[in-house]
């Protein structure tokens, strides 16, 4: 005779077997009635697993969806066969910035990855399309990637986008996605996205058509936030131009205090800006040229504003100093940070920059009047001022906290040459201990000379038996940024030293350090040589 495997006095609910798997059987009774001599657990797993069958096949097929329409083609050019070997390669690899499974002197293929993907990108190449699931993957987890990441899957990837929730930041998070939107599409999406798709969008816009941006902001930034007409303003920022004054000039009567120092810092940047001028007058008012002695005894004379009025506090002035800071010397370098530099031609009688840089300061207002000067050259990219402000990258360092300069901030204003030679002046004179930060403001591959004085400060600091991992940082910059043509005359220091001068086991960390540096620079060049590049 064969008896039911589950017996039951009623049909119990599957929420009520649920419950009872949860909680387990010695808290619950289960609501099934197990056989004689069956235990209760598996009375509850029998009946679970028929009632599964049951809710299987009791379930009614759903309906069809749309097909979605066809990939949109990308005309681009393919990548060639082994460049598109080595993306796979380099996408297989990417747990993720860091490198922390490196092991060796094995090149670390997640620093590599971004610049891949930017030379591939020069090259106009679109990606294969069966690597477009794991680079919208990479770019997911990875941010820093995602601007170049994109560029390369092209449209496809905006069509992959839309099927798999999982992508969509690529719909709204970079200039691909939101350069997508028609104009209609895309008005309605800065009204109703959310503040990440809308500041996306807005930057996008920002990049190729700076006035439909500034009009689209206009449009709602009456309602906005405070917070968030914080961040849209700080987009207008690139590109800032007179053609952004009056929106700018407005919004130095906004509500938040932040909204109108980011809006008087915008116009600041502007020589020719109705602010500029204005700060210009309270600047020339301020200093001024003593000339009461001799011309050999020419000096500027300060005199700091005895108030900060509501109009200068309109103009982006901040009344209150930070904490240590005399009020009056905070109001004067606000003034002088603000005011066109070509101002202080006229003012202090002085042909050029360096005239000017050099003049004595009366009464102790040097640090004050030169670290405002560093901060307008840096805002107005004027290359004169910021190179005479450097001075010579072989005068001594100033000692910590004692300098009013920024010089990795001053290098920005220099054109990239004559960043490269500054700083590897600076590195043959100084070493390598100051430089991470000039080096980073450098731009990549690094120009012979700079890379000959990273180089020659590493062999020096081997040689005198400094701990290697203290330049750690430097070799990693290293890797990703000198030319791959200095691989071969690297070979020679990849042998082990001798061990006498240097911490023990420290010899055999630098020929791994630098055998990983010769490598990572041959497998740069031979993934250059892979993309077509000369």
């Amino acid at each position: 005779m064969t008896t039911t495997p589950c017996a039951t006095a009623h049909t119990p609910a599957w929420d009520e077997l649920v419950a009872a798997a949860l909680l387990g059987t010695e808290r619950r009774t289960p609501p099934v009635q197990p056989r004689p001599g069956q235990d209760p657990a598996a009375a509850l797993l029998d009946e679970a697993a028929l009632r599964t069958v049951q809710r299987r096949a009791a379930l009614l097929p759903a309906a069809a969806g749309a097909r979605p329409e066809a990939a949109p083609d990308d005309p681009r050019p393919p990548l060639p066969p082994a460049a598109a070997r080595r993306l796979a390669l380099l996408l297989a690899d990417r747990a993720g910035p860091g490198g922390a499974g490196r092991q060796g002197s094995a090149p670390d293929l997640t620093e590599l990855l971004p610049q891949w993907l930017t030379a591939a990108n020069g090259h106009g190449y679109r990606a294969p399309a069966p690597l477009l699931p794991g680079l919208l993957d990479t770019a997911r987890a990875r941010s820093d990637l995602r601007a170049e990441a994109l560029a390369l899957a092209g449209p496809r990837a905006l069509w992959l986008a839309r099927l798999n929730p999982q992508w969509a930041y690529a719909l709204r998070g970079t200039a691909a996605g939101s350069a997508a939107l028609p104009s209609a599409a895309g008005e309605q999406f800065w009204h109703e996205g959310l503040f990440a798709e809308r500041a996306a969008l807005l930057a996008s816009l920002r990049r190729g058509d700076p006035a439909a941006a500034r009009e689209l902001l206009a449009t709602t930034w009456a309602e906005e936030r405070a917070e968030d007409r914080l961040m849209f303003l700080d987009t207008l920022r690139e590109g800032v131009s007179l053609a952004d004054e009056p929106f700018l000039e407005q919004a130095l009567s906004d509500r938040s205090r932040n909204v109108r120092a980011l809006a008087a810092e915008l116009l600041s940047a502007l020589p020719g800006s109705a602010l500029a001028a204005r700060m210009a007058e309270r600047a020339r008012a301020c200093v001024s040229l003593d000339l009461t002695g001799t011309r050999e005894d020419r000096r500027i004379a300060v005199e700091a504003p005895p108030e900060c009025d509501s109009a200068m506090q309109r103009d982006g002035v901040a009344a209150k100093p930070p904490s240590g800071r005399g009020e009056r010397s905070w109001w004067l370098t606000q003034l002088v940070e603000a005011a066109p530099l070509a101002t202080w031609y006229e003012r202090l009688g002085v042909t050029g920059a360096a005239e000017a840089v050099a003049l004595p300061v009366a009464d102790g207002w040097q640090p004050d009047l030169h670290a405002a000067w560093c901060r307008a050259a840096v805002r107005q990219r004027d290359a004169a001022w910021a190179r005479a402000l450097l001075g010579p990258a072989t005068a001594p360092p100033a000692p910590e906290g004692g300098t009013w300069r920024d010089p990795a901030k001053l290098l920005s204003a220099l054109p990239p040459a004559e960043r490269a030679v500054w700083v590897a002046d600076f590195i043959a004179a100084h070493g390598l201990s100051d430089a991470f930060r000039l080096l980073g403001v450098c731009a990549v591959p690094w120009a012979e000379p700079l890379g000959r004085a990273v180089v020659d400060a590493l062999d020096i600091a081997r040689d005198a038996g400094s701990y290697p991992w203290s330049f750690s940082g430097v070799m990693g910059m290293a890797e990703r940024c000198l030319d791959p043509a200095e691989a071969g005359r690297l070979e020679v220091l990849t042998s082990v030293p001798d061990e006498e001068s240097a911490p023990p086991g420290a010899s055999g960390y630098w020929a791994e350090a630098f055998r990983r540096l010769v490598d990572t620079l041959r497998l740069r060049g031979v993934m250059r040589a892979e993309l077509g590049a000369p």
